[in-house]
């Protein structure tokens, strides 16, 4: 197991949340983890990660499969203009690569906000630390485990 699944999954086990990790076969877009889990494409959490262009941190946007984060949009919740964040960014802060960026478990605390679509369902599904591995939540406690603030962003 890897040093990323298993910080997500000490995470989870130190909140109290019973989740099983699912191991897929490639999950590297939306549409992938979608049919690798039988979902909805919106019901896969998206971890954008974005830096901000004065505090230089990573900002974590929570997206829908099927949406687009909108950069105005994004950068007016953050309070900041954002630009692309780079894998050593990314890395540093979150302790993931990109493309397996867990909503839960980074090294270090991360200011998160959640697409209002995720909310629609029961079950959404979200990275594990691993390009490789999914778990599913409920969305109400995705926030709770995140802190992310529900706020439209999208295009």
């Amino acid at each position: 197991m890897s040093k990323s699944l298993k910080r997500v999954r000490a995470a989870l086990d130190a909140a109290g949340v019973p989740i099983d990790i699912h191991e897929t076969h490639g999950a590297r877009t939306a549409q992938m983890a979608a049919d690798a889990v039988s979902c909805a494409v919106d019901q896969i959490a998206k971890s954008i990660i974005f830096r901000g262009e004065t505090s230089g941190e990573a900002i974590l946007f929570l997206t829908a499969g099927g949406n687009q984060v909108d950069a105005d949009k994004a950068s007016a919740l953050a309070g900041e203009p954002l630009g692309k964040a780079d894998a050593a960014l990314v890395r540093a802060q979150t302790g993931f690569a990109i493309g397996g960026v867990s909503p839960v478990g980074h090294l270090s605390p991360i200011r998160a906000f959640i697409d209002p679509r995720l909310m629609a369902f029961d079950v959404i599904w979200a990275a594990a630390g691993t390009p490789n591995h999914v778990f599913a939540v409920a969305p109400d406690v995705l926030v709770d485990l995140t802190g992310a603030q529900q706020a439209e962003f999208t295009a």
